[in-house]
């Protein structure tokens, strides 16, 4: 039985500038797809140039007019990250919309970036925190909405404070669960920040729900040889519209959280039909995992730290170390 897919009707973004990561496949190409054919110029970085042509080719037949950039960029490196935010720095124009989208999910055994961090939170989580970073002050220029995707599985599991990099007992599942939901931590207090800084950036979350992409495909270069048994069954069951969303679905819950006038920072959008795996996008209660504001902070600090790229100090923070007295909790 066919199923009609939701949609959403996107504003006018003629003149605006969009950054979409992990743009090549997928949900990505689905946004910077339509963000483009509503008129923002979209910035595609991708990490494998044959792919990103591809893409670009894609839209252009179905949008000739499309205003579409190819860049270098992979998550996995942090000198790819400045390499790429300095491109732009460089070309100095503000960027009104940034999603956080590219991702990688469950290597079946541990790896690591080219920086030494365990793949998924390194590449999820901390290359979309120095890319932030770096482009703070275009994102500022622009009073960017940030749209960071998380996943149903922030809402599973905790964060592994005491062996973040996975050293003593890999799970892939438990990795990526930490990953998604430092990155919505990160996402929430970006907000915070942005609001007590005054820095006009608008930070919110989506999550796709679950629809058959390439995260559980066979992908050789992360030791994934062959399709999972899972996302078999999710395209079969994608294809007879049951349970999961198709593309098309999946990706406008990051859509309207970038795009709509509607939509709120500090917020979490995702798919409103059974257990949140499908459906219209809606606004959605906060995983359990995403409501500490002292998790936040801690996340944050630790990030710094290890991705050496720091943001300006927020409001509360200078006036606490003027004071003598300790950061006030949100």
């Amino acid at each position: 039985m066919a199923r009609i897919t939701p949609d959403i009707t996107v504003p006018d973004l003629s003149g605006k500038l969009a950054v979409v990561t992990g743009a090549s496949d997928g949900v990505g190409l689905g946004l910077a797809t339509r963000l483009a054919a509503a008129g923002a110029e979209v910035v595609m970085p991708v990490r494998n140039p044959r792919k990103g042509e591809a893409a670009i080719a894609k839209i252009h037949r179905r949008y000739p007019d499309a205003k579409l950039s190819l860049r270098d960029l992979d998550l996995s490196s942090l000198a790819s990250v400045a390499g790429f935010a300095g491109q732009l720095t460089e070309e100095g124009r503000p960027i009104h919309i940034l999603v956080n989208n590219a991702g990688v999910m469950t290597p079946p055994d541990r790896q690591t970036t080219k920086d030494g961090f365990e793949l998924q939170f390194g590449t999820n989580h901390l290359g979309h925190f120095a890319l932030v970073a770096r482009l703070l002050p275009l994102l500022r220029a622009g009073k960017a909405r940030v749209t960071s995707q998380i996943s149903i599985a922030a809402d599973q599991r905790s964060i592994n404070w005491d062996d973040l990099q996975w050293e003593r007992r890999y799970n892939g599942n438990g990795a990526y669960s930490q990953s998604k939901i430092a990155f919505g931590l990160f996402g929430l207090e970006l907000e915070r920040r942005s609001r007590d800084g005054g820095w006009g950036i608008t930070s919110n979350l989506s999550h796709p729900g679950v629809t058959p992409t390439n995260l559980l495909a066979a992908r050789p270069e992360v030791g994934r040889g062959r399709d999972t048994a899972l996302v078999r069954v999710i395209r079969a069951l994608s294809a007879r519209g049951i349970l999961f969303g198709k593309v098309e679905s999946a990706l406008l819950p990051a859509l309207y959280a970038a795009t709509s006038p509607g939509a709120g920072g500090g917020r979490l959008y995702g798919p409103s039909g059974f257990r949140h795996l499908s459906g219209p996008p809606a606004e959605q209660k906060l995983y359990s995992t995403l409501r500490s504001a002292e998790n936040a902070r801690r996340i944050w600090r630790i990030s710094e730290e290890l991705t050496g790229f720091h943001f300006p100090a927020a409001r509360s923070q200078v006036r606490a170390r003027r004071t003598g007295g300790s950061e006030p909790v949100p």
